[in-house]
């Protein structure tokens, strides 16, 4: 700024001042008003922080009040007010050397003319509201320093109805109270003042008690229900206590010599922090199916918690494989989520991701189980969840169509087998019906009976190696009878022309005694019965030496021949179980041959030690292969037979042993309903309010309230002809009674009549 403007300068800054000294006058009252309330009331960090954003505040307002006003604004007021200056004032912000002669002239002029006006021109006048309200503003702060509660910053006085009642022996009581609670840092709570002697607050919270007694007593306490107490120390006038708040409690105030300074318990509630709840929003199952031409598998989850959530993970596991040979892998991705909760509602997040399935490996036959894990910010020790595990299932691919008799037989199978004992119970309806069915009618149903005994007869022949029957060219006779397991061949359905299926050997029936035949005679091929594995093995050896190929037999057998009982393709069983099962699977062949042949009354014999046999293999023990990448940690023999038993009850024992506290409960309850004059003078304690209240201290987790009820029986036994406390102490039992167990209800007579009648019957009876 050049010096020509000295006079406008001059008239800025005295009116700068002016506006600075109003604008102050109106804004410091407020906030040295509002600095004086949180300081009372809150304490001395909150008053400091309200006066710094005050003051803040207020600095920012002034300096923007004074920005615009500057010697251009000087120069607008002048011309506004001033008529002599021509509306030449901005003339005076010019240089000389850029004026016009006649420039320079009237800027002559009006220099003059400005330094003769006095430098109060353009300040404001002060408004009645920067007069009045500092007066306002000294009158709430004089209120608010008297105001009677407040003694001193960390006291507040208690004056409430019932502050004579707080009288012990000596005249002492509590004439002020205050509880400063300091939440855990990680619940990003605020410290806050609890006027009086009750108190809620998170579990880990930090408690402060200022205390000040009329007259002053030589000791002071808290006393807790449970029998621990905490000394106060004396500082000045005031009584002060501190404790880290891990659990619920009662207490009361005690003096010198344990006299209560107030008899009523006061309450500190603990607030738990749960661990997070975590609910998975997509999908809506736990088990999906891959869909075709599926590349991606959306992911949705939300979780709740209490003051705040920390890292979330999402775990992946791909199990590949089938049978006992599964492979499992694991991966874990740290998501981030979403946050959905408003300013005043408990920590929301949200979570969504994109699985790709490619990426991850996952094929036809393979399930992918996916969840989220998440944890807490809770100190020094974080709580984890995790959410339900959803399923992505991709169906194997479908098995192709077989090719000969056996892709038809496959396709035919019915999705299930009857049981051995269904067949011995179709077998012996059919003999009931006997009478009322032709005689082909009857043959038919036994066949059907007996090819469910073969299909029974071929899934436990899996367990020996055995395969399935017929369909292979390479296991065909050249003779003209049927060997069809002894299905006679008046019964059958197909056509004579037609050859039918043979079983194939099977050395499970090598030993069967009844097929001794002689293969050469000349009577087998006009009979049909059941062919066992001899026969088919003498017709095997009764083949001409030389193949078709101009080779052995041996040398076709080594070639195109296999074993039906190759250990590895069985389910590995003992010597003994095997045995069995072979047995079973004789009788079942006998119950099939004489079902196929209308004979059930020969079938049922074989057909129940089938089944006999079937429930021995059932309870014997198996060898199952190990798992293949699975191994399990040894068994630590110190630990057995060393757990606690203690509470351990039949589940399937409807009487339970009565529980020690349900007794003290159900007998408080049966006092409360005799009257006064009834019990008391029998003892001391007429309802029994000394051991219940030592029963609750104890098991306060097996009671639904238990503080409630603690200081329920506490103010009956202060009182006992307070016919409210008793009222409150059965309202707060209710809850915690024991449920009665379930009698016997006699049946109802009928009355007179019912009598009357019952005793007719009896003496119809005697005659």
């Amino acid at each position: 700024m050049n010096a020509v403007s000295g006079p406008l300068d001059r008239l800025a800054r005295a009116a700068r001042w002016r506006c600075a000294w109003i604008t102050l006058a109106q804004l410091l009252p407020l906030v040295v008003v509002a600095t004086a309330i949180a300081w009372r009331w809150h304490g001395p960090v909150p008053a400091l922080a309200i006066a710094s954003a005050g003051l803040a505040a207020s600095a920012a307002w002034l300096l923007l009040r004074l920005r615009g006003m500057g010697p251009r604004w000087v120069a607008r007021q002048l011309d506004a007010r001033r008529p002599e200056l021509e509306d030449s004032s901005a003339l005076l912000l010019q240089p000389k050397q850029g004026l016009s002669r006649l420039q320079r002239i009237q800027r002559g002029r009006i220099d003059q003319r400005v330094a003769a006006i006095a430098p109060g021109e353009l300040r404001a006048h002060w408004p009645l509201a920067a007069t009045l309200l500092p007066v306002a503003a000294l009158a709430v702060l004089v209120a608010v320093l008297a105001w009677p509660t407040a003694l001193e910053p960390d006291v507040v006085e208690a004056g409430r109805p019932d502050a004579a009642a707080r009288l012990d022996a000596s005249g002492t009581r509590v004439i002020a109270s205050r509880i400063r609670v300091a939440p855990p840092d990680y619940t990003d709570l605020p410290e806050r003042m609890e006027h009086g002697l009750d108190a809620t607050a998170p579990t880990g919270s930090g408690l402060a008690w200022t205390l000040r007694f009329e007259p002053e007593p030589e000791s002071a306490a808290l006393q807790w229900l449970d029998g621990g107490s905490l000394e106060l120390q004396r500082r000045g006038r005031d009584w002060h206590g501190e404790l880290r708040l891990e659990d619920s409690r009662l207490y009361r105030v005690v003096t010198s010599g344990g006299a209560q300074v107030e008899p009523r318990l006061h309450r500190l509630e603990a607030l738990p922090d749960h661990p997070p709840r975590v609910s998975v929003l997509e999908p809506a199952q736990n088990v999906v199916y891959a869909e075709a031409g599926q590349a991606e598998w959306p992911l949705e989850f939300e979780a709740r918690d209490d003051y705040g959530l920390g890292a979330a993970e999402l775990v992946l596991t791909l199990a590949q494989g089938s049978g006992e040979l599964v492979d499992f892998s694991e991966v874990r991705r740290p998501l981030e989520g979403r946050d959905m909760h408003a300013a005043n509602e408990p920590p929301r997040r949200r979570y969504a991701v994109a699985i790709d399935l490619d990426a991850m490996g996952v094929g036809p036959g393979d399930d992918l189980v996916a969840r989220l894990e998440v944890v807490d910010n809770r100190q020094p020790e974080a709580q984890h969840a995790r959410s339900a595990s959803v399923v992505l299932r991709w169906p194997p691919p479908t098995m192709g169509d077989a090719s000969g008799f056996d892709g038809l037989m496959q396709r035919t199978m019915p999705a299930f087998f009857r049981s051995q004992r269904q067949i011995i119970i179709d077998a012996e309806a059919l003999l009931a019906e006997r009478e009322a069915l032709d005689r082909p009618v009857f043959v038919a149903r036994s066949n059907d009976i007996g090819a469910d005994q073969q299909l029974l007869r071929l899934r436990y022949g899996q367990f020996m190696g055995e395969e399935a029957e017929g369909g292979e060219a390479g296991h065909d006779h050249d003779h003209g009878h049927e060997h069809d397991r002894g299905a006679p061949s008046s019964t059958s359905d197909a056509p004579a022309s037609q050859p039918r299926a043979r079983p194939v050997f099977n050395p499970l029936f090598a030993d069967h005694a009844a097929h001794q035949d002689d293969p050469d005679d000349d009577e087998h091929d006009d009979h049909d019965h059941d062919h066992g594995p001899d026969h088919a093995s003498q017709h095997e050896d009764s083949r001409p030496a030389t193949g078709g190929f101009g080779t052995d037999a041996d040398a076709l057998v080594a070639q195109f021949g296999h074993l039906h009982d190759i250990p590895e393709a069985a389910t590995l069983l003992d010597p003994g179980t095997r045995e069995t099962l072979r047995g079973a699977l004789r009788a079942m062949w006998a119950s099939e041959g004489a079902l196929r042949l209308g004979e059930p009354e020969a079938a049922l014999p074989h057909a129940h030690e089938a089944l006999e046999l079937i429930q021995q293999v059932r309870q014997a023990n198996r060898i199952h292969l190990a798992r293949v990448g699975l191994e399990l940690p040894p068994i630590d023999e110190t630990r057995r037979l060393s757990g606690d038993l203690e509470g351990v009850t039949d589940r399937e024992d409807p009487i339970q042993p009565a529980h020690a506290g349900e007794a003290v409960l159900a007998t408080l309850w049966a006092r409360l309903d005799r009257s006064i004059d009834d019990t008391r003078p029998t003892s001391s304690d007429p309802f029994g309010l000394d051991a219940a209240l030592a029963w609750v201290v104890e098991h306060q987790d097996e009671v639904a309230d238990p503080l409630g009820l603690a200081e329920a029986i506490d103010a009956l036994q202060r009182d006992p002809d307070c016919a409210p406390c008793r009222q409150r102490v059965r309202a707060q039992l209710w809850p915690n009674l024991p449920h009665p167990a379930a009698g016997v209800v006699q049946r109802p007579t009928g009355g007179e009549s019912g009598a009357h009648y019952l005793r007719s019957l009896g003496r119809e009876e005697d005659r």
